[in-house]
């Protein structure tokens, strides 16, 4: 361990790990719900049986994600009382109650009608089950909700006053509908919808690549790619609108994804590349675009944006993080665009299901959606420091009082055990996408009959006939 880091430091590595691996499952879970529910939608329409099976292949998958994305959950918000104490109590009476809603509203529901999802295709109607399915499905989007008003909250708060060193909400409605809220959520259920559309479709591609051409496997594959080609460049869009929100509320996270330390007259320009340096407050070997900067912040070609040197050295994010990792988010949104188009011209010549090549690129682009959003919550939570309730609430301020040895041993036993635990899960996740959806003619969702002569593994199951009622 790194004598170096103090307990702060620690603390803030060990919250940066835990909310990077609950983020990706809730993700997925999101994407999944919503596209089963289409599926089992399709099926009822239709009738037709690969719809069925698709709904129980991703099901299975869906079943895993969201244990996990619980499991990490619940791990992480016990880190407001353990770690950030000083958080807790400051900003409490706002973040708890926005907390409490999303159980109270969102879980409940996601836990209410889970069971007849998975379990109750042969225990409850066709037309009851969807219902369970879309109800799963709108939990997830009303969690989103919930967690997205809490963080935005954070990031542009309102609908508050500080008495005696702790927040008091006065207006909830200003709380929850802050400014910055409509773009981050718009901005965090595409991405859900699009990490899962890059997921289905790189699986689709995989059984692909190894010979399946059968109708579960085609339609996967490109009813994932028909989304990405429309929710790509909305997104582009929502990010372009959310990254005006921040340019008006958080002008120093602007300055920091820009790398740009002075204010520039007459139009700004955009540094494609290069290093940041904190010390020297300067972007080495900057590649930069005159005007760019403007016309893509400001819509303008002239525009002006505030560089770093007019705020306070202690009021700075780490340009040198944020630069790279808004690089990393923007860069792969652009290959995600340039995909989904190359699928649609190789759908209307015909050679969707057949070029090998663009197969594998759909392989290789499946985990990008993870990438991305990870680069995403970097740029978000890191463009906000040094501050944890923006311009309110300092992040030294709300750490709790704990010693480095103490973070440092909870940080240990976290990457060990998340590591063994959440490693297992995307190990056996990874185990059903290679096996794939039913083949044409199988029902393994149904047991096989029984032979008389065998013996059951549980008694009561050995039963025939149902016992009547007396």
């Amino acid at each position: 361990m790194n004598s170096a880091l103090s307990a702060f430091d620690l603390a803030r590595i060990q919250f940066a790990f835990t909310v990077s691996f609950h983020i990706v499952f809730p993700a997925l879970s999101i994407g999944l719900a919503s596209f089963i529910a289409v599926l089992e939608w399709r099926w009822l329409k239709t009738r037709k049986a690969y719809y069925k099976d698709l709904c129980l292949f991703w099901s299975k998958i869906f079943a895993v994600a969201f244990g996990m994305g619980v499991v990490s959950g619940v791990v992480m918000s016990y880190q407001f009382g353990t770690n950030w104490s000083g958080f807790s109590s400051f900003a409490g009476p706002v973040t708890g109650p926005l907390l409490m809603y999303e159980v109270m509203t969102a879980f409940f529901l996601e836990a209410g009608f889970l069971g007849i999802m998975l379990f109750g295709w042969q225990r409850v109607s066709p037309r009851a089950h969807f219902g369970a399915t879309l109800m799963v499905a709108i939990g997830t989007l009303i969690s989103t909700f919930w967690i997205l008003a809490s963080n935005s909250w954070m990031q542009t708060p309102q609908g508050f006053e500080v008495v005696n060193g702790r927040v008091v909400p006065l207006d909830w409605f200003k709380i929850v509908f802050n400014p910055s809220f409509p773009y981050r959520l718009a901005h965090m259920a595409l991405a859900a919808f699009i990490v899962a559309a890059l997921v289905v479709s790189a699986v689709g591609a995989w059984h692909l690549l190894r010979g399946r051409r059968d109708p579960a496997v085609k339609k996967m594959f490109s009813m994932a790619l028909w989304l990405l080609l429309i929710l790509t460049p909305i997104q582009a869009f929502v990010g372009d609108q959310h990254g005006l929100n921040t340019r008006e509320y958080q002008p120093a996270k602007i300055a920091a994804i820009e790398g740009l330390w002075e204010t520039e007259k007459g139009g700004t320009a955009l540094n494609l590349f290069g290093i940041p340096d904190m010390q020297a407050e300067t972007t080495r070997y900057a590649v930069s675009i005159p005007h760019l900067g403007s016309l893509i912040l400001t819509h303008s070609w002239d525009g002006e944006i505030r560089g770093l040197k007019e705020f306070p050295p202690q009021d700075r994010p780490n340009s040198t993080v944020v630069f790279w990792s808004f690089r990393i988010m923007a860069g792969l949104g652009v290959l995600m665009i340039v995909m989904s188009v190359a699928a649609w011209v190789l759908r209307r010549r015909g050679r969707l299901f057949e070029s090998k090549w663009f197969q594998r690129v759909a392989v290789a682009m499946g985990p990008t959606g993870f990438i991305t959003l990870l680069a995403g919550w970097v740029t978000t939570e890191a463009g906000r420091q040094p501050w944890v309730v923006y311009g309110v609430m300092r992040t030294s301020q709300a750490v709790s009082p704990l010693t480095t040895q103490q973070v440092g041993i909870s940080l240990m036993t976290f990457v060990v055990v998340y590591f063994l635990v959440f490693g297992t899960g995307v190990y056996y996740m990874l185990k059903l996408m290679r096996a794939g959806p039913a083949l044409p003619g199988h029902t393994p969702h149904e047991a096989p009959p029984r032979s008389p002569n065998e013996t059951a593994r549980r008694p009561l199951s050995a039963a025939d006939h149902m016992i009547d009622a007396a």
